[in-house]
């Protein structure tokens, strides 16, 4: 019997997680299969090792691992393998498949847009666009990030794009904030490419409503949620490890 474990990242805010179950909620009832379970890799439960037991012991002989991830890093190509892992050792007779992260896709720059328009529309041609990812060691992640700057200029008619990093990554978020407003630009539009809100969020929040207190035009755009299309984007991802599934290719 296939089951199917959807391994967020975990958070200590309880509306970052609220948001992780809705938009997991959502995926549940499109795949339409009678045995998933969300887990967390951190800061909340059940962890990946309960997630597994409460499918082992609902009769799972096959489990599909969906990292609900937006990029690869520490967490994708470490700590989830690792319980994997552990897992094989203690349920030698279930089948573990593994899906990727939602990775760089036109829908996901799609959203992105409608999250700028949201805000600010149409969007003056004086603006900076000012990206912003989570940040990682793993060299990977600033690399997907520059290929959605770069997709993003080309899908803004050529407007500047600017990317920066919360954590791990340069240039910092303070200081790609201080450069966008020292540069002179009439508004700089904060995108954040972050699935859901936290620490985080609430970070780059305040930072933002510093510069607006001082008189400065900075606009936080919001982050990319439980969009339809984020639904769909990681439905996708499950649907690849089940049999008879087409699924669309938007990654690049």
């Amino acid at each position: 019997m296939q089951g199917i474990l959807y391994v967020s990242h975990g958070s200590r805010v309880p509306e970052a997680r609220r948001q992780a179950v809705d938009c997991i909620h959502s995926v549940q009832s499109k795949v339409g299969i009678g045995l998933q379970e969300i887990c967390y890799l951190e800061l909340a439960q059940p962890d990946m090792a309960e997630g597994i037991r409460l499918l082992a012991e609902k009769g799972a002989n096959k489990i599909a691992i969906i990292p609900v991830l937006l990029l690869r890093a520490g967490h994708y190509y470490t700590d989830i393998p690792k319980e994997i892992e552990a897992a094989k050792n203690k349920y030698p007779d279930i089948e573990f498949q593994y899906g990727k992260p939602l990775g760089v896709q036109e829908r996901l720059i799609d959203i992105l847009i409608e999250r700028i328009k949201e805000k600010h529309d149409p969007i003056s041609p004086d603006s900076n666009i000012l990206l912003v990812g989570r940040g990682s060691r793993n060299p990977e992640t600033p690399a997907a990030i520059q290929k959605i700057q770069k997709n993003l200029c080309q899908r803004l008619g050529g407007m500047n794009v600017d990317a920066c990093y919360l954590a791990a990554c340069q240039p910092s978020f303070e200081k790609g904030l201080e450069k966008s407003i020292q540069a002179g630009y009439r508004q700089t539009i904060v995108v954040p490419y972050l699935w859901f809100t936290g620490i985080l969020i609430h970070s780059m929040q305040k930072k933002v409503r510093e510069y607006q207190e001082d008189g400065h035009q900075v606009i936080l755009c919001d982050h990319l949620g439980d969009h339809p299309m984020m639904v769909e984007a990681l439905a996708e991802r499950v649907y690849e490890l089940l049999p008879g599934k087409k699924v669309k290719n938007y990654a690049q």
